[in-house]
Order: C-alpha cells, then sequence, then structure tokens
C-alpha cells in the first residue's frame, strides 16, 4: 500500500519550489490513485508501456513523466501525453522526439541526462556533448520539443562526499548554461536515497519512489 505519512513528511521537507516526481514504477493502480487522493499529480515511469496503461486508466490531469532510458521506436506510443522526458542522451532521440510531437501539434519537454556517476551502467552525456547540444544549430531548428533542464544521476554509493561532489559538479555546469543564455529552468537531481543531498547543491526537482510506496516489486503489473 501507499505509505501515506512518509509522502507527507516528504512533501514538507523540501522546498516549495521543488517539484516532487513521484516513482510509480512497478506499482499498481490502486497505490497510485491513493497518492491521487492525497492530491499528488506528478508520477514517474520507466517503461512506456506501463505508463501507456496507466495513463488510460486514471484520471487525465496526472502529469506523467518518463523517466527510464528511450528506445527511439517507443516515443511514439506516449507523444500525446507525456509531459516531461528525463534522460535524453541522443540528439537523435530528440529528433524521434520532435517528430512525433508534430504529429499531435505538441510541444514535449525535455531534460538532457547528464552522465556524473563513476558507474559504467550509468547513461548520459558528457558536459561538452550537452554544450554541443544546446547550442547546436539542430536542436534549433527543432520546433516541437523545449529543452527544459537537465538531469543527473549519481554514483550507488554510500560515500556521501562523493555523492554531493556530482550533484556539485552538474549543478555548476547547469549554471554556466544559464549564464550562457541557456533558457533552462530544471535541475533535476535526486532520489529515495540521496536527495537530500541533491536539494543541497540545487536540484529542483527529486524522484522519489521508495520512499514514498514502500520497497519495490517487481513483478508489480506484469
Amino acid at each position: 500500500m501507499f505509505i501515506n505519512h512518509n509522502y507527507k513528511e516528504i512533501v514538507e521537507s523540501i522546498p516549495q519550489e521543488v517539484v516532487l516526481v513521484a516513482v510509480s514504477k512497478t506499482k499498481p493502480i490502486e497505490d497510485i490513485k491513493e497518492a491521487y487522493r492525497e492530491g499528488h499529480r506528478i508520477f514517474g515511469e520507466n517503461k512506456v508501456q506501463e505508463m501507456v496503461n496507466k495513463y488510460e486508466a486514471l484520471p487525465k490531469d496526472i502529469e506523467w513523466h518518463m523517466i527510464g532510458h528511450l528506445q527511439r521506436n517507443k516515443v511514439k506510443y506516449m507523444a500525446h501525453f507525456v509531459n516531461l522526458i528525463h534522460g535524453v542522451d541522443k540528439m537523435t532521440t530528440l529528433v524521434e522526439i520532435d517528430k512525433q510531437a508534430k504529429k499531435h501539434d505538441r510541444v514535449i519537454d525535455c531534460l538532457l541526462q547528464a552522465r556524473i556517476a563513476k558507474e559504467e551502467t550509468k547513461f548520459g552525456l558528457e558536459f561538452s556533448q550537452i554544450e554541443q547540444i544546446l547550442f547546436s544549430q539542430q536542436l534549433h531548428d527543432l520546433g516541437n520539443i523545449r529543452i527544459k533542464g537537465l538531469m543527473g544521476m549519481a554514483t550507488f554509493t554510500d560515500d556521501k562526499e562523493q555523492i554531493a561532489s556530482e550533484f556539485a559538479e552538474l549543478s555548476a555546469f547547469y549554471e554556466k548554461m544559464r549564464a550562457r543564455g541557456c533558457q533552462l529552468e530544471v535541475l533535476s537531481m535526486g532520489m529515495s536515497g540521496d536527495y537530500e543531498i541533491a536539494l543541497k547543491h540545487g536540484s529542483n526537482m527529486i524522484r522519489v519512489g521508495s520512499a514514498i510506496f514502500g520497497d519495490r516489486n517487481y513483478l508489480a503489473g506484469q
């Protein structure tokens, strides 16, 4: 079941300007409904088909965020409703999102994922690659997407100093890009285990799943 008291504690502990994305991946619709009854409207999913199924079954004022690594051939299934796509790490993916958004006369917001973790398994772009995309003519020519900001996931470690260092690095780069005229509004850093560190380093969007919904059941929804 949805852990109500944890949700309220988290909401009360974060600054008002910070967006809380409730990560509902693998969680049943009833858990999302309970969070919805508490007033929450922003949910994150990492599998397109699961998000589509939940979108169709749940109220339409919910804001859906795609937080998983995105395959281009899946964009078409969610282009008519997705609110924010986290973790875009290829220009070719941006081109496909723009193409599918145009079909629905929409502008889809996206975050570019920076690779800040010291782990080979993490996706993401180097800072130099992000800079190249942000100032490229190719991006400028895409009229149906909007780069709203940057996202990064820290190394999965108990070393809080390392996590803080990685978040600080991304935060400094984010501010550098804003100073150079990029219209960035979102710095998405921090999950259940490290969002408090992320907030200290300027994050204004956190993605929290297990701290709200409890331990994940990976069989749910299958």
